[in-house]
């Protein structure tokens, strides 16, 4: 597709600017995290729990840093008869060391950053994307297809958010672990993908929906993690649940039906390379939205049944201390702690 006439079309070499965006964006992060974000959990009232420290243990330490947070049983065997420990008190020290590398205070600030960013590509995207027709009628969205001219809003949107997943995968080492890290990792390089061959393939009306569908329920689950570091408990309570919903009808309805089979039966020109890409990924990103679904539904479950919302199962949960080693004492004066 060559520009011509004053029209502009998407050219893969514009992709070459989320490169420097995506470290500009990261220096913007850590900026934000270490003042604003700082600034905003004191006047929330966010505060680390007291934890008690691992006892020193260079073997321990050297495995926790070089291989694994979380080892198997085979391996704390091993590392267990190393140090002259028992299995159990070897599990134990892990458990330890993994609370103290997940302060309230970093989660909130991680948080608060990726709220800012969802909230401001939310309502910045919507107001691009409002007076459009497919905006309204996403069946649409295929109409005089690669006769679609490039508005400039849809390419800055687009330079921004693939900016933003190349930074979350820039600063994954360096953010507080996850129970579903891996998942995360999958979800960033496929949403990339999607931007890249969807901005290639002058798709970027199906991309650009796809991308408001997703930045909504960012928004409610950032704030909800938010709100819960701080402890305010009901208020994260009622913004899970506003998520949940969200979530469930955004990702497992609107999605397949309004973006998954758009692009399957109105697109009506023969399908080529980046066609079945984005059919494919698009398909695999569901799969996740379904084991999030699965996640957030077992937790609405406890929420009914009368157990309260304590833990982000999308995100980085906290380990209950079930040591058999600890007396009575200590364990009254961990739990008052």
């Amino acid at each position: 597709m060559k520009d011509s006439n004053g029209v502009t079309y998407p050219h893969p070499k514009d992709l070459l600017a989320t490169i420097p965006l995506a470290f500009i964006l990261v220096i913007i992060r850590f900026s934000f995290q270490r003042t604003i974000g700082v600034y905003l959990s004191k006047v929330m009232g966010v505060r680390d729990h007291i934890r008690l420290k691992a006892a020193p243990n260079p073997i321990l330490e050297s495995f926790f840093q070089t291989q694994s947070w979380n080892p198997k049983e085979a391996q704390l065997s091993l590392l267990a008869s190393q140090c002259g420990l028992s299995v159990r008190q070897a599990q134990c020290w892990f458990r330890c060391r993994r609370k103290q590398e997940q302060p309230n205070l970093r989660k909130f600030c991680e948080s608060s950053w990726r709220f800012l960013f969802h909230f401001s590509s939310f309502f910045g995207g919507f107001f691009i994307l409002y007076n459009e027709t497919w905006f309204w009628e996403p069946t649409t969205c295929f109409e005089g297809y690669l006769n679609q001219p490039l508005k400039i809003g849809i390419y800055c949107w687009y330079l921004l958010e693939m900016s933003f997943y190349h930074s979350l995968l820039l600063t994954l080492p360096f953010d507080v672990k996850r129970k579903d890290t891996m998942e995360h990792i999958i979800h960033h390089f496929i949403v990339i993908t999607l931007l890249f061959f969807s901005y290639c393939c002058n798709f970027v009306h199906i991309g650009a929906l796809t991308l408001l569908l997703h930045d909504i329920t960012d928004i409610l689950l950032e704030a909800n993690k938010m709100f819960h570091y701080a402890r305010w408990e009901n208020t994260s309570e009622i913004l899970f649940i506003i998520f949940s919903v969200v979530f469930i009808f955004n990702r497992l309805i609107l999605f397949p039906t309004k973006i998954i089979n758009t692009t399957l039966y109105h697109y009506t020109l023969k399908p080529f390379f980046g066609y079945y890409v984005m059919i494919i990924f698009s398909i695999i990103l569901q799969g996740l939205h379904v084991f999030w679904s699965y996640l957030i539904l077992t937790m609405v479950y406890s929420f009914v049944v009368g157990d309260k919302v304590k833990n982000d199962m999308r995100s980085d949960s906290e380990e209950q201390d079930t040591s058999d080693e600890q007396s009575k004492p200590e364990r009254e004066r961990n739990k008052s702690l």
